[in-house]
């Protein structure tokens, strides 16, 4: 089953309270300490900046939770999420009034402070290329966040279409003078599939991830009316 995931667009320093009927996990912010069961909310962050901002002392790669990145003082934003636990959910970013390539062009995603949790780098966009389609596991161990990394789905959805550039073999991008935020026609909006793997704090196992295991990119927009003219059809378009 998909959902889909309300997104808040904020400064670092800035932080939101989502409640969900049901929902056992009491924990909203992104730098708290949680553990979650199936059917729970569960609050993460993608931070957007230079990708020398996310490394403390030229050599440690810390959450952006930690205050030694600074990040509240850098050129910087968040989007903060709070899916449901073990559901497909699409996380979208609206880019008509936020620019990623203004903003660093790279993302990381992360949870937690003591036990604290954050994906590599992804690219996203700079003046040349922007990437629009990303796939986000969020990995728990017995209901504690322990790992988020990006699922790389390669190029061979673009491969041979004039309308996108294939980076570093494994992303299809946009040129960025294409999108709409940059004068062009295509909406350049964030879309990212989300899946949960490992197991929750009763040691149920989470199963979204094998669902979304084998997906193509840009597989769920089909599934969000509110999203067919802004995403699906200018996709079905290209491809």
């Amino acid at each position: 089953m998909a959902t889909e995931t309300i997104l808040f667009l904020l400064l670092l320093t800035t932080s939101s309270l989502l409640v969900e009927s049901g929902d056992t996990n009491h924990v909203y912010l992104p730098c708290s300490d949680t553990k979650v069961q199936i059917d729970d909310g569960f609050t993460f962050a993608i931070a957007f900046a230079q990708r020398t901002s996310f490394i403390y002392n030229n050599s440690l790669q810390l959450s952006p939770c930690d205050r030694r990145l600074a990040l509240s003082s850098a050129n910087s934003q968040i989007a903060v999420f709070r899916p449901k636990v073990d559901e497909i959910s699409l996380l979208t970013i609206n880019t008509s009034s936020f620019s990623p390539d203004t903003y660093g062009g790279y993302m990381v995603a992360f949870a937690g402070r003591k036990y604290a949790a954050r994906s590599p780098s992804a690219f996203v966009a700079n003046t040349t290329y922007t990437v629009t389609s990303f796939t986000l596991v969020l990995e728990f161990k017995k209901g504690r966040l322990e790992n988020l990394y990006w699922k790389r789905d390669g190029c061979a959805k673009c491969e041979g279409q004039s309308n996108f550039v294939c980076l570093n073999n494994v992303d299809c991008a946009i040129r960025t003078s294409s999108c709409k935020n940059h004068g062009g026609s295509v909406d350049c909006s964030l879309g990212i599939q989300l899946a949960f793997s490992g197991t929750d704090k009763h040691l149920s196992v989470l199963n979204s991830w094998y669902e979304v295991e084998n997906l193509q990119q840009y597989s769920l927009y089909g599934l969000y009316s509110n999203l067919k003219d802004s995403l699906t059809s200018q996709y079905n378009n290209f491809f």
